[in-house]
């Protein structure tokens, strides 16, 4: 009898190890450069809160991200602009519906490297050094310098916000250096004296000098002031309404623990926002 029990132990201990571990639920997010220190950090604190749940994350920009939406590689697209009506229909074709969530407010500030003296531009000397026809530091106030001009990819959001805000629709000179991240942009224009770049307000940091537009620095006050002339709405794009733990991270992202999260990156949350009169983020 003794036997028989330690037999039947022996069976139920091999079956509770031979049973398969209970699956990770996997949240697959990818697109937008500027809005990656954002998904970065809410992702960190919603798998230490939820710790079932993998979240995959990677940059690539914002027409990236709204591909692998519309090719269903992505539960979430992050993008920096609005998602374009031919994407859209695009998306539908294949039976994906696109839904908009806003999740923050950015500027775009031009940057240049901390030895130059120029400290503001106007939007129209700007559009003039992007499109080539300022090249020479001396024509907007600084040295006898050659301007080095470095804007984000085409496949970047913030360089289709920029080209919309700035630009005015212009084409950006065939000179300029081409980055494939914001990150790319703040390393290259820090590098070298003679150059000019923007970012999203979060990647700002002291290794570059932000200018002012307008005579306006950029900041959250003069973003919901609206008197900062070049900011845009950061989004995440599912297909269809989330459900889920898709659902619970977007959720997080928009809630007050993950709007502080945005703060702390350098964007403007949208709680501020909303006490502001600032449009809230469709859904």
């Amino acid at each position: 009898m003794k036997k028989i029990m330690m037999w039947i132990l022996s069976c139920l201990l091999l079956s509770a190890w031979s049973l398969p571990a209970a699956a990770a639920t996997t949240v697959v997010i990818k697109g937008s450069t500027t809005v990656l220190p954002i998904a970065q950090v809410a992702l960190e604190a919603y798998m230490k809160a939820h710790p079932g749940v993998n979240i995959s994350l990677s940059g690539g920009g914002s027409g990236e991200g709204i591909k692998a939406l519309i090719d269903r590689s992505t539960d979430i697209a992050n993008s920096s602009r609005e998602i374009k009506d031919k994407e859209a229909a695009s998306a539908r074709e294949k039976g994906v519906e696109p839904v908009e969530h806003i999740v923050a407010i950015d500027a775009i500030v031009p940057i240049v490297n901390p030895r130059n003296k120029v400290t503001g531009l106007t939007i129209d000397q700007l559009s003039q050094i992007y499109q080539g026809k300022i090249t020479n530091w001396k024509e907007v106030g600084g040295d006898n310098m050659p301007i080095v001009v470095v804007s984000r990819d085409s496949s970047s959001g913030t360089y289709e916000s920029w080209g919309h805000l700035v630009l005015n629709g212009a084409k950006v000179t065939p000179k300029a250096q081409l980055q494939a991240s914001s990150g790319a942009v703040v390393q290259t224009v820090s590098k070298n004296r003679f150059a000019i770049g923007y970012i999203g307000l979060g990647y700002l940091n002291r290794s570059v000098k932000g200018l002012t537009v307008n005579g306006i620095v950029a900041s959250a006050q003069t973003v919901l002031a609206k008197t900062y002339p070049v900011a845009r709405p950061l989004y995440m794009y599912t297909n269809g309404k989330p459900k889920g733990e898709v659902a619970g991270f977007i959720s997080f992202v928009l809630s007050p623990a993950g709007q502080k999260l945005v703060e702390k990156e350098g964007f403007v949350p949208l709680q501020v926002a909303d006490k502001k009169g600032s449009k809230k983020g469709r859904k």
